[in-house]
C-alpha cells in the first residue's frame, strides 16, 4: 500500500533541529556496513529517522521509460513492476537484504557488473525530492533526461549516503530488457584476461559485463537474438548456464570468493591497471574494479590504488570494525572544501548522517 508521510518526516526534521539532534536515515537497513559508522557528537546525540513508512509508486509511464517512487519503496517492489512491462533499472542496484530501498540504492550510489556498459546510478537519475537540513523540502530536476538548472543537484544525491539530506522521491529512467542474454566462459589467466577484456570493451559488440575469476573470463552479452549470437562466434568460449543467477550472485556478492573474514576492499582503477596486492582477486566492470580481502593496513592498499591511477574503499569489514575510522579515500584539499561547501549548503547544522561519509562530513 502506498503510503505518504511526507509531512511526518518533515516536523521530525525540524524537531530534530529544535532539539539539536542528529538523525541517522535507516531505509531497509540493508546497506548499514558500507561507510562510516555514525557516532555522537560531543554537543547531541544521535536517534533514527526510518524512511521506510513513506513509500509507493507515485507514477510509471513505461512509454517514457520513466517511474518516479517514494524512497521507502523496496526495490524489488520497482523491479517486479518493471519486469511485467519488459524493463529494467540499468545499474542493476545490489540488494544485499530483503528489504533494500529504493532510497537506499541511490544514497549509496552502487552499481552492479552493467554499469560500464549502461551506466552508473547517478546517470538515470533525473529528480529528487529531499528534506534539507533546514527543514525545508525542495525539488530538483524531473522526469525527462534535459540539462535544466537543478538536474545536477539531483544526481549529487547519489553516492552521497543521506549527508545532504533526506529523500523522499526519485525519478529514475529505465531502460527495456535485453531480448536476449547469453554468457560466455573461456578459460586463461588473468593477464590474458585483462587484455582480452580491454579489447572487447573497444568493439560494438552488445556486451553487459566482463569479469574474470577463477582462471575463467565471464563475457555477458545482450541485445537482439541476431547480435548476440553472431557476437557468442567471436567471442568463443562455452554458453554458461544459469548465467543469470551468477550474475545476480556475483551482485549480491553471495558467491564463495566473498565469504571471507578479511576486510573486504574494492578498487576502482582505470582499465589499463593491474592490482596484485592479494593472490585472490574478483575482477569486474571490464577490468576497472577489483575485489579483494586483505589484512593490510589502509594506507598501504590506498597507495598502491593510487599509484594505479584509481582509489580504494573498505567496502566491509567484520572484526575489529573501529580500527578502520575512514572508509573512504581522503580527499585532495580543494575537492574537500567542495563537499564541505555542499555539506553547508544542504545540511548547514549537520544534522543527517554526520561521519557516515567522512568523519567530519
Amino acid at each position: 500500500m502506498a503510503v505518504n508521510r511526507t509531512q511526518e518526516l518533515q516536523d521530525r526534521v525540524r524537531a530534530a533541529l529544535n532539539d539539536k539532534t542528529m538523525l541517522k536515515i535507516v531505509g531497509g537497513n540493508s546497506k548499514q556496513f558500507y561507510g562510516n559508522r555514525i557516532h555522537n557528537t560531543s554537543a547531541s546525540k544521535t536517534e533514527i529517522i526510518e524512511t521506510r513508512i513513506h513509500q509507493g509508486i507515485i507514477s510509471y509511464e513505461p512509454s517514457e521509460l520513466v517511474i518516479t517512487a517514494r524512497a521507502g519503496t523496496p526495490l524489488k517492489d520497482i523491479e517486479e513492476l518493471l519486469a511485467k512491462n519488459n524493463q529494467m533499472l540499468p545499474f542493476e542496484p545490489p540488494h544485499f537484504g530483503k528489504h533494500a530501498t529504493l532510497g537506499g540504492a541511490i544514497a549509496t550510489g552502487l552499481s552492479g557488473s552493467r554499469r560500464p556498459f549502461t551506466g552508473s546510478v547517478r546517470d538515470f537519475v533525473l529528480g529528487t525530492k529531499i528534506i534539507t537540513g533546514k527543514g525545508d523540502i525542495m525539488s530538483f530536476g524531473g522526469q525527462v533526461m534535459k540539462n535544466v538548472a537543478g538536474y545536477d543537484v539531483s544526481r549529487l544525491m547519489a553516492g552521497a549516503l543521506g549527508t545532504l539530506g533526506l529523500l523522499l522521491e526519485i525519478s529514475i529512467k529505465v531502460l527495456p530488457r535485453p531480448h536476449t542474454e547469453h554468457t560466455q566462459c573461456i578459460a586463461m589467466s588473468q593477464q590474458n584476461a585483462l587484455v582480452m577484456m580491454r579489447q572487447l570493451h573497444q568493439t560494438s559488440l552488445p556486451l553487459s559485463a566482463l569479469a574474470y575469476k577463477n582462471e575463467k573470463l565471464y563475457v555477458r552479452l545482450s541485445g537482439a537474438l541476431s547480435a548476440v549470437t553472431s557476437a557468442q562466434k567471436k567471442v568463443g568460449g562455452e554458453t554458461m548456464l544459469h548465467a543469470e543467477k551468477f550474475w545476480q550472485q556475483v551482485n549480491e556478492q553471495t558467491l564463495p570468493f566473498f565469504d571471507n573474514k578479511k576486510p573486504l576492499w574494492r578498487l576502482s582503477v582505470p582499465y589499463i591497471a593491474s592490482i596484485n596486492l592479494e593472490k585472490d582477486s574478483f575482477i569486474d566492470w571490464a577490468g576497472a574494479q577489483y575485489w579483494i580481502h586483505s589484512d593490510k593496513e589502509a594506507e598501504e592498499i590506498q597507495q598502491h590504488a593510487i599509484e594505479q591511477g584509481g582509489s580504494a574503499t573498505l567496502f566491509k569489514v567484520e572484526n575489529n570494525e573501529n580500527k578502520f575510522e575512514e572508509r573512504f579515500m581522503p580527499l585532495e584539499a580543494k575537492i574537500k572544501q567542495f563537499h564541505i561547501n555542499l555539506k553547508m549548503r544542504f545540511d548547514p547544522y549537520g544534522i543527517f548522517n554526520y561521519g557516515r561519509l567522512y568523519s567530519d562530513l
